[in-house]
């Protein structure tokens, strides 16, 4: 007895030539693997866990009686404050609801990413709101924990100011020029595989750079959640609107600028097509006086003008060969 394999139902031969189809499956579209209302709960929770430890952190780096601040100075206790919010952010972005809502943490980032095509639109404004509620919550738990010595001078909940120095339009340029580098970060990192793994990293070590570098100048908030809830509670309000439209404004800023680099790698063209007297293909071609013209077709401003223009259309050597094997007649 020879063993057979089981019985299967004939199925009919496709035509030479066809391919049989392979179903494929579509990936869900971006923000369909959670509700938005989970996703913007995440937000708000892990925005207001931000500012409550950013809250503490500048009361205790900062604040009056800081071991910090009275032993290595202002300028030093900013740059440690600086790592430490590097590093919550970091740690935030790599936890669970930080995976489930990607961690944005700042509207502006949230509108970056949407302008560059990896967040959808319909989700900007919820996850807005959760980030300045968060805000709010956060800062006000903190002061409530603390009492006055988070509320009060100089903590006064971590409202960002910045120094008297600078004018409104520059804390706005500087808060702009910020996102706008973080904008083109987010678009490095994310158009490689591989780059969202070092992307809570790249943004932790940014954020440190910021605050200790431009902390005790413009504040280095570049982020309008960082500083709505802290500001509204210590009643810094006439500043408010430049920290909440700077970082808005470089997003939309970085996002154009990201396009504009795409748009031209999809051309293949240099960053001199179209202008210039290169343009195309050469330091001359098309635009150059002697294009076209001269003794030369295409080299001479006497093109068509000169006396031997068109001898050779009527040489008797081109007669010849055109009515023979290509040899005159001897």
């Amino acid at each position: 007895m020879t063993l057979r394999p089981a019985h299967e139902p004939v199925r009919p031969r496709p035509p030479a030539g066809f391919a049989v189809p392979v179903p494929k499956h579509s990936a869900p579209p971006v923000g369909a693997v959670s509700p938005v209302a989970v996703r913007a709960g995440c937000e708000f929770g892990l925005t207001a866990l931000l500012l409550f430890l950013v809250v503490t952190a500048v009361r205790w780096l900062v604040g009056t009686g800081s071991p910090v601040a009275v032993v290595f100075g202002p300028p030093l206790a900013t740059a440690v404050l600086g790592l430490v919010t590097g590093g919550l952010l970091t740690v935030l972005m790599v936890s669970s609801p930080g995976r489930c809502s990607g961690c944005h943490l700042n509207p502006a980032v949230t509108l970056a990413l949407w302008r560059l095509g990896a967040f959808p639109g319909r989700d900007v404004a919820p996850y807005a709101l959760a980030q300045l509620a968060g805000s709010l919550a956060g800062a006000w738990s903190a002061g409530a924990l603390w009492g006055p010595a988070a509320t009060g001078d100089p903590v006064r909940s971590a409202s960002v100011r910045p120094d008297p120095a600078w004018s409104d339009a520059a804390v706005l340029g500087a808060e702009a020029v910020v996102l706008v580098g973080v904008t083109v970060m987010l678009a490095v990192f994310l158009s490689r595989p591989v780059g969202s793994r070092g992307l809570p990293y790249a943004v932790g070590v940014t954020t440190a750079v910021v605050i200790a570098v431009l902390g005790r100048s413009s504040g280095g908030s570049a982020n309008p959640a960082r500083q709505f809830g802290p500001a509204v509670l210590a009643g810094d309000v006439d500043r408010l609107w430049v920290y909440l439209l700077g970082p808005v404004l470089g997003a939309v800023l970085g996002a154009v600028l990201v396009d504009a680099v795409r748009c031209r790698r999809r051309s293949g063209a240099g960053p001199w097509a179209g202008a210039g007297p290169w343009t195309r293909v050469g330091p001359w071609a098309g635009v150059a006086p002697w294009a076209k013209v001269g003794p030369w077709p295409g080299f001479g401003p006497w093109s068509g003008v000169s006396p031997w223009a068109g001898l050779l259309r009527r040489s008797p050597l081109r007669r010849r060969c055109a009515r023979g094997d290509g040899s005159p007649r001897r």
